[in-house]
């Protein structure tokens, strides 16, 4: 697992693909970006323990994004979901520019063991600028196997 902070920018390769998505910034958006990540991954026949962990990964980064990210009204979370040199990408921008910082949850704590799941689960995860707009997009990747 690395953390990398630089931008997102475009898969490089002729088999790259992505797909991208807005939503309003609310809470009934999670459920929503979970059925396109299911549908999507589907047409690209990824299964199994990889679609399970993006599932979580990509539940993890927008409910950070609908609890913490102060928006100005009228803004939508951003979805993109990259499959490049083997490896699926799950990104959530949202119009706040903090970056979203690991923390250690105590015990009795109910929040705040997001980004811990996030560490665990992906290969590489970050944040950077959002490419088009305000903002910022925090993404997971995981490796694909061919």
């Amino acid at each position: 697992m690395s953390v990398d902070n630089t931008a997102p920018g475009q898969p490089a390769t002729p088999a790259a693909s992505e797909v991208t998505w807005q939503l309003p910034h609310g809470p009934r958006s999670a459920r929503r970006t979970r059925e396109l990540l299911r549908t999507q991954l589907a047409s690209w026949k990824i299964g199994g323990e990889v679609a399970h962990s993006a599932e979580l990964l990509l539940s993890e980064l927008v409910s950070n994004s609908i609890l913490h990210a102060r928006r100005p009204t009228g803004r939508e979370i951003g979805l993109r979901f990259a499959l490049y040199e083997g490896r699926l990408r799950v990104e959530v921008a949202d119009a706040n520019r903090t970056r979203p910082v690991p923390r250690q949850a105590a015990v009795e704590d109910e929040r705040g063991r997001g980004l811990a799941l996030v560490q665990a689960l992906a290969d590489r995860w970050g944040c950077c600028p959002r490419l088009h707009g305000i903002g910022k997009a925090t993404w997971a990747e995981l490796a694909v196997p061919q």
